[in-house]
Protein backbone atom coordinates (compact mmCIF):
# COMPACT_ATOMS: atom_id res chain seq x y z
CA UNK A 1 0.00 0.00 0.00
CA UNK A 2 1.40 3.39 -0.93
CA UNK A 3 1.95 6.02 1.72
CA UNK A 4 -0.42 8.88 2.33
CA UNK A 5 0.86 12.34 1.34
CA UNK A 6 3.79 13.24 3.56
CA UNK A 7 5.22 16.45 4.85
CA UNK A 8 8.92 17.26 5.33
CA UNK A 9 10.10 17.94 8.87
CA UNK A 10 13.50 18.78 10.35
CA UNK A 11 13.06 16.75 13.52
CA UNK A 12 11.17 13.51 12.97
CA UNK A 13 10.83 12.91 16.72
CA UNK A 14 8.39 15.84 16.98
CA UNK A 15 5.14 14.68 18.70
CA UNK A 16 2.30 14.19 16.24
CA UNK A 17 -1.08 15.21 17.69
CA UNK A 18 -4.29 13.70 16.36
CA UNK A 19 -7.16 15.83 17.74
CA UNK A 20 -9.22 15.70 14.55
CA UNK A 21 -8.99 11.91 14.26
CA UNK A 22 -9.83 11.41 17.91
CA UNK A 23 -12.83 13.74 17.68
CA UNK A 24 -14.13 11.87 14.64
CA UNK A 25 -13.78 8.52 16.39
CA UNK A 26 -15.59 9.79 19.49
CA UNK A 27 -18.45 11.26 17.47
CA UNK A 28 -19.00 8.08 15.47
CA UNK A 29 -18.61 5.47 18.20
CA UNK A 30 -20.87 6.67 20.99
CA UNK A 31 -20.18 7.38 24.66
CA UNK A 32 -18.65 3.99 25.38
CA UNK A 33 -16.01 4.26 22.67
CA UNK A 34 -15.33 7.88 23.59
CA UNK A 35 -14.82 6.95 27.22
CA UNK A 36 -12.49 4.10 26.25
CA UNK A 37 -10.35 6.44 24.16
CA UNK A 38 -10.28 9.09 26.88
CA UNK A 39 -9.20 6.56 29.52
CA UNK A 40 -6.62 4.80 27.36
CA UNK A 41 -3.10 5.61 28.53
CA UNK A 42 -1.47 2.35 27.51
CA UNK A 43 0.76 2.62 24.41
CA UNK A 44 0.85 -0.10 21.75
CA UNK A 45 3.64 -2.64 21.75
CA UNK A 46 6.68 -1.91 19.62
CA UNK A 47 6.42 -3.01 15.99
CA UNK A 48 8.65 -5.83 14.84
CA UNK A 49 11.90 -5.34 12.93
CA UNK A 50 11.63 -3.32 9.71
CA UNK A 51 12.21 -5.39 6.57
CA UNK A 52 12.67 -4.38 2.92
CA UNK A 53 10.49 -6.62 0.76
CA UNK A 54 11.04 -4.87 -2.56
CA UNK A 55 12.88 -1.96 -4.14
CA UNK A 56 13.47 -0.25 -7.48
CA UNK A 57 15.78 2.65 -8.28
CA UNK A 58 13.19 5.11 -6.89
CA UNK A 59 10.80 3.10 -4.64
CA UNK A 60 11.16 0.89 -1.57
CA UNK A 61 8.55 -1.31 0.12
CA UNK A 62 8.83 -1.82 3.89
CA UNK A 63 7.00 -4.15 6.25
CA UNK A 64 7.18 -5.09 9.95
CA UNK A 65 5.39 -7.31 12.44
CA UNK A 66 2.22 -5.53 13.61
CA UNK A 67 1.93 -4.00 17.07
CA UNK A 68 -0.74 -4.96 19.57
CA UNK A 69 -2.80 -2.62 21.75
CA UNK A 70 -5.36 -2.93 24.54
CA UNK A 71 -7.87 -0.91 22.48
CA UNK A 72 -6.52 -0.97 18.94
CA UNK A 73 -3.72 0.37 16.76
CA UNK A 74 -4.91 3.31 14.67
CA UNK A 75 -1.91 3.75 12.35
CA UNK A 76 1.86 3.58 12.02
CA UNK A 77 4.25 6.52 11.59
CA UNK A 78 7.24 5.84 9.36
CA UNK A 79 10.27 8.16 9.32
CA UNK A 80 12.59 8.47 6.33
CA UNK A 81 15.88 10.29 6.98
CA UNK A 82 18.79 11.33 4.80
CA UNK A 83 21.48 13.51 6.49
CA UNK A 84 19.44 16.22 8.29
CA UNK A 85 16.35 16.02 6.04
CA UNK A 86 13.46 13.84 7.24
CA UNK A 87 10.04 12.84 5.96
CA UNK A 88 7.18 11.45 8.06
CA UNK A 89 4.70 9.03 6.47
CA UNK A 90 1.52 7.40 7.82
CA UNK A 91 -0.03 4.05 7.00
CA UNK A 92 -2.96 2.13 8.57
CA UNK A 93 -1.27 -1.22 7.90
CA UNK A 94 2.11 -2.78 8.64
CA UNK A 95 3.27 -2.24 5.06
CA UNK A 96 4.17 0.88 3.09
CA UNK A 97 5.62 1.78 -0.33
CA UNK A 98 7.76 4.93 -0.38
CA UNK A 99 8.36 6.59 -3.72
CA UNK A 100 10.45 9.46 -5.08
CA UNK A 101 13.57 7.89 -3.58
CA UNK A 102 16.99 8.56 -5.13
CA UNK A 103 19.17 5.71 -6.43
CA UNK A 104 22.31 4.75 -4.53
CA UNK A 105 21.36 6.98 -1.57
CA UNK A 106 21.44 5.55 1.97
CA UNK A 107 18.31 6.23 4.03
CA UNK A 108 17.44 5.49 7.66
CA UNK A 109 13.90 4.25 8.41
CA UNK A 110 12.01 4.08 11.71
CA UNK A 111 8.46 3.04 12.63
CA UNK A 112 6.08 3.62 15.58
CA UNK A 113 2.53 2.46 16.31
CA UNK A 114 -0.09 5.02 17.44
CA UNK A 115 -3.50 4.26 18.95
CA UNK A 116 -6.68 6.38 18.83
CA UNK A 117 -5.80 8.10 22.10
CA UNK A 118 -2.51 9.28 20.67
CA UNK A 119 -0.38 6.86 22.69
CA UNK A 120 2.84 6.12 20.83
CA UNK A 121 4.82 2.90 21.01
CA UNK A 122 8.54 2.56 21.31
CA UNK A 123 10.39 1.89 18.06
CA UNK A 124 12.32 -1.16 16.91
CA UNK A 125 15.93 -0.58 15.84
CA UNK A 126 16.10 1.75 12.86
CA UNK A 127 16.97 0.34 9.46
CA UNK A 128 19.72 1.80 7.24
CA UNK A 129 19.19 0.87 3.61
CA UNK A 130 21.03 1.86 0.45
CA UNK A 131 18.84 2.15 -2.62
CA UNK A 132 19.78 0.07 -5.68
CA UNK A 133 22.19 1.69 -8.13
CA UNK A 134 20.45 3.56 -10.87
CA UNK A 135 22.97 6.31 -11.55
CA UNK A 136 25.87 5.49 -13.82
CA UNK A 137 26.39 9.02 -15.17
CA UNK A 138 29.48 10.82 -13.79
CA UNK A 139 29.43 14.50 -12.91
CA UNK A 140 30.88 17.09 -15.26
CA UNK A 141 34.50 18.05 -14.59
CA UNK A 142 35.17 21.13 -12.47
CA UNK A 143 36.44 24.05 -14.56
CA UNK A 144 38.61 27.15 -14.19
CA UNK A 145 40.75 25.81 -11.34
CA UNK A 146 42.92 28.70 -10.13
CA UNK A 147 45.37 29.51 -7.35
CA UNK A 148 44.06 32.25 -5.05
CA UNK A 149 46.88 32.30 -2.48
CA UNK A 150 50.37 30.91 -1.89
CA UNK A 151 52.09 30.49 1.46
CA UNK A 152 55.23 28.83 2.68
CA UNK A 153 53.49 25.49 3.22
CA UNK A 154 49.98 26.17 1.86
CA UNK A 155 48.23 26.77 -1.46
CA UNK A 156 44.66 28.10 -1.73
CA UNK A 157 42.57 26.93 -4.71
CA UNK A 158 39.12 27.62 -6.13
CA UNK A 159 37.18 26.37 -9.17
CA UNK A 160 33.83 26.53 -10.92
CA UNK A 161 31.30 23.90 -9.80
CA UNK A 162 30.42 20.63 -11.49
CA UNK A 163 26.91 19.49 -12.38
CA UNK A 164 25.32 16.06 -11.94
CA UNK A 165 22.12 14.33 -13.02
CA UNK A 166 21.31 13.33 -9.40
CA UNK A 167 23.35 14.76 -6.50
CA UNK A 168 27.00 15.77 -6.11
CA UNK A 169 28.62 14.42 -2.93
CA UNK A 170 32.10 15.97 -2.73
CA UNK A 171 35.12 17.32 -4.59
CA UNK A 172 38.56 15.73 -4.39
CA UNK A 173 41.70 17.86 -4.63
CA UNK A 174 44.65 15.94 -6.09
CA UNK A 175 48.37 16.60 -6.13
CA UNK A 176 49.52 15.56 -9.62
CA UNK A 177 52.89 13.79 -9.84
CA UNK A 178 55.37 14.32 -12.71
CA UNK A 179 54.37 10.95 -14.19
CA UNK A 180 50.71 12.05 -14.35
CA UNK A 181 49.51 10.06 -11.36
CA UNK A 182 47.60 11.80 -8.61
CA UNK A 183 47.01 11.48 -4.89
CA UNK A 184 44.05 12.94 -2.99
CA UNK A 185 45.22 15.71 -0.62
CA UNK A 186 41.78 17.00 0.42
CA UNK A 187 38.03 16.62 0.08
CA UNK A 188 35.31 19.27 0.06
CA UNK A 189 32.02 17.71 1.17
CA UNK A 190 28.83 19.23 -0.19
CA UNK A 191 26.18 17.76 2.12
CA UNK A 192 24.54 19.69 4.91
CA UNK A 193 25.46 21.36 7.19
CA UNK A 194 28.60 22.21 5.26
CA UNK A 195 26.82 23.37 2.11
CA UNK A 196 28.17 24.03 -1.38
CA UNK A 197 31.79 25.17 -1.65
CA UNK A 198 34.34 25.30 -4.45
CA UNK A 199 37.42 26.38 -2.52
CA UNK A 200 40.11 24.51 -0.59
CA UNK A 201 43.47 25.28 1.01
CA UNK A 202 46.09 22.55 0.72
CA UNK A 203 48.32 22.44 3.82
CA UNK A 204 51.44 20.58 4.93
CA UNK A 205 53.47 21.40 1.81
CA UNK A 206 57.22 22.01 1.63
CA UNK A 207 58.53 25.60 1.33
CA UNK A 208 59.87 26.82 -2.02
CA UNK A 209 58.69 23.65 -3.79
CA UNK A 210 56.80 23.23 -7.05
CA UNK A 211 53.42 21.47 -7.13
CA UNK A 212 50.65 20.72 -9.62
CA UNK A 213 47.02 20.36 -8.55
CA UNK A 214 43.73 19.26 -10.12
CA UNK A 215 40.17 18.72 -8.86
CA UNK A 216 37.47 16.16 -9.64
CA UNK A 217 33.84 15.72 -8.54
CA UNK A 218 32.21 12.61 -7.05
CA UNK A 219 28.44 11.99 -6.93
CA UNK A 220 26.39 9.99 -4.39
CA UNK A 221 26.60 6.83 -6.48
CA UNK A 222 30.41 7.01 -6.47
CA UNK A 223 30.74 8.12 -10.10
CA UNK A 224 33.86 10.27 -10.57
CA UNK A 225 34.26 13.11 -13.05
CA UNK A 226 37.21 13.77 -15.27
CA UNK A 227 39.93 15.98 -13.84
CA UNK A 228 39.76 19.75 -14.04
CA UNK A 229 42.51 21.75 -15.64
CA UNK A 230 45.82 21.53 -13.78
CA UNK A 231 47.53 24.47 -12.07
CA UNK A 232 51.25 24.73 -11.30
CA UNK A 233 52.46 26.68 -8.28
CA UNK A 234 55.60 27.10 -6.19
CA UNK A 235 55.23 27.58 -2.46
CA UNK A 236 56.72 30.77 -1.09
CA UNK A 237 59.10 31.91 1.64
CA UNK A 238 58.07 32.77 5.20
CA UNK A 239 54.69 34.57 5.09
CA UNK A 240 54.86 38.37 4.99
CA UNK A 241 51.50 38.81 6.71
CA UNK A 242 49.58 37.57 9.72
CA UNK A 243 45.80 37.74 10.11
CA UNK A 244 42.99 36.90 12.49
CA UNK A 245 39.24 37.52 12.72
CA UNK A 246 36.89 38.41 15.58
CA UNK A 247 33.12 37.89 15.43
CA UNK A 248 30.45 39.70 17.41
CA UNK A 249 27.08 38.48 16.24
CA UNK A 250 26.81 39.24 12.52
CA UNK A 251 29.77 41.65 12.61
CA UNK A 252 33.26 40.38 11.77
CA UNK A 253 36.51 42.34 12.12
CA UNK A 254 39.66 41.17 10.30
CA UNK A 255 43.09 42.43 11.37
CA UNK A 256 46.09 41.96 9.07
CA UNK A 257 49.67 42.71 10.12
CA UNK A 258 52.62 43.23 7.78
CA UNK A 259 55.28 40.92 9.24
CA UNK A 260 57.61 41.33 6.27
CA UNK A 261 60.45 43.77 5.77
CA UNK A 262 58.96 45.68 2.82
CA UNK A 263 56.10 48.16 2.61
CA UNK A 264 52.83 47.02 1.05
CA UNK A 265 51.59 49.74 -1.33
CA UNK A 266 48.17 48.68 -2.64
CA UNK A 267 46.58 45.47 -1.48
CA UNK A 268 43.98 42.82 -2.17
CA UNK A 269 42.80 40.64 0.71
CA UNK A 270 41.02 37.31 0.12
CA UNK A 271 39.41 34.86 2.53
CA UNK A 272 37.18 31.79 2.42
CA UNK A 273 33.46 32.25 3.15
CA UNK A 274 30.49 30.23 1.79
CA UNK A 275 28.56 32.05 -0.93
CA UNK A 276 25.33 31.55 1.01
CA UNK A 277 26.70 33.80 3.76
CA UNK A 278 25.95 37.10 2.05
CA UNK A 279 27.98 40.21 2.95
CA UNK A 280 25.52 43.03 3.63
CA UNK A 281 28.07 45.77 4.43
CA UNK A 282 31.85 46.23 4.49
CA UNK A 283 34.05 49.05 5.76
CA UNK A 284 37.72 50.11 5.42
CA UNK A 285 37.75 48.17 2.15
CA UNK A 286 35.90 47.78 -1.11
CA UNK A 287 34.18 44.47 -1.88
CA UNK A 288 35.58 43.25 -5.21
CA UNK A 289 33.84 39.85 -5.47
CA UNK A 290 32.35 36.94 -3.53
CA UNK A 291 32.33 33.86 -5.74
CA UNK A 292 33.30 30.23 -5.38
CA UNK A 293 33.34 30.53 -1.61
CA UNK A 294 36.08 33.18 -1.71
CA UNK A 295 35.73 36.88 -0.82
CA UNK A 296 38.04 39.43 -2.46
CA UNK A 297 38.38 42.92 -0.96
CA UNK A 298 40.60 45.81 -2.05
CA UNK A 299 42.14 48.88 -0.45
CA UNK A 300 40.63 52.35 -0.31
CA UNK A 301 42.67 55.37 -1.36
CA UNK A 302 43.59 56.26 2.21
CA UNK A 303 44.69 52.81 3.52
CA UNK A 304 46.62 51.36 0.58
CA UNK A 305 49.98 51.46 2.41
CA UNK A 306 50.88 49.01 5.20
CA UNK A 307 54.36 49.63 6.57
CA UNK A 308 56.46 46.78 8.04
CA UNK A 309 54.98 46.01 11.46
CA UNK A 310 51.85 47.99 10.58
CA UNK A 311 48.31 46.67 10.76
CA UNK A 312 45.14 46.94 8.71
CA UNK A 313 41.64 46.40 10.12
CA UNK A 314 38.55 45.91 7.99
CA UNK A 315 35.06 44.79 8.95
CA UNK A 316 31.89 43.42 7.44
CA UNK A 317 28.39 42.29 8.34
CA UNK A 318 27.15 38.98 6.94
CA UNK A 319 24.40 36.43 7.46
CA UNK A 320 25.23 33.03 8.88
CA UNK A 321 27.73 31.91 11.50
CA UNK A 322 30.71 30.61 9.50
CA UNK A 323 33.95 32.33 10.51
CA UNK A 324 36.25 33.61 7.72
CA UNK A 325 39.46 31.65 7.15
CA UNK A 326 42.34 31.21 4.70
CA UNK A 327 43.42 34.87 4.56
CA UNK A 328 45.80 35.92 1.78
CA UNK A 329 47.30 39.37 1.18
CA UNK A 330 48.18 40.10 -2.46
CA UNK A 331 48.00 36.36 -3.15
CA UNK A 332 50.27 35.34 -0.28
CA UNK A 333 48.64 33.29 2.48
CA UNK A 334 48.86 34.91 5.90
CA UNK A 335 49.96 33.04 9.00
CA UNK A 336 47.64 33.03 12.06
CA UNK A 337 48.10 36.13 14.19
Amino acid sequence: MRSRPYRPIRHWARTLMLPVLVAALVAGSGATAAQAVAEDTEPPSAPGAITVVGATADTVELTWTPSTDNVGVLEYHVSQIFTDVAMLHRTPTNRIVLDRMLPSRTYTFGVWAVDAAGNRSTAPPSLRYTMPPGDSQPPSAPTSLAVTGVGETTVALRWNPSTDNVVLAWYEVLAVAPDGGGSVVGRVFLMPPVGPSTAFTVTGLSPRTGYRFAVRAVDEAGNTSALSNQVAVTTGPVPACAAHAQRRGAEVRITVRNVGSTTVDGWTLTWALPNAQRIAAIWNATLVSHTGGVVTAGNLHWNAVIAPGGTLTIGYVASGSVAPSGFALNGQICQPN
